[in-house]
């Protein structure tokens, strides 16, 4: 049965800077792109592939994700690299990629955001603002 392996933030952009092919998809929420930010990727000559894994609000699955990813022309060759806020939903997605025909899915390890700090915030201890990454505001 395959799997999706975790791979670090700093590992995701490394690849996405080497591989012409990559492609990094956030399945996060529109909300959360729109208030959280997302990875910046222009020095990689890049943009995130936007496509939710659940839909706000209900956050039902998204029963159209896979088709997404073939209508943005990619292919079983692509690596492709999920992430969301923590690497939850991204393993989820990621999975799924894999059981329709897409078997190079890596989760980024602690998402976008990664888990809370003792102050309750993220962004602080792990993921890929905690890294250090390029990232901007919508």
């Amino acid at each position: 049965m395959p799997s999706v392996p975790d791979i670090s933030p700093a590992e995701t952009w490394e690849a996405l800077r080497a591989d012409p092919d990559a492609v990094l998809i956030d399945v996060r929420t529109d909300a959360e792109w729109n208030f959280v930010g997302l990875p910046d990727l222009a020095e990689a000559g890049k943009q995130p592939l936007l496509v939710p894994w659940q839909v706000y609000p209900s956050m039902q699955v998204n029963g159209a994700f896979a088709e997404h990813l073939r209508r943005a022309g990619l292919t079983p060759e692509n690596k492709l690299f999920f992430i969301c806020r923590s690497g939850v939903r991204s393993l989820s997605a990621g999975m799924a990629a894999q059981a329709e025909g897409f078997p190079h899915a890596f989760n980024v390890a602690d998402g976008f955001e990664g888990p809370v700090d003792a102050e309750g915030h993220r962004g602080k201890v792990a993921g890929w603002k905690a890294d250090g990454l390029p990232w901007r505001q919508r």
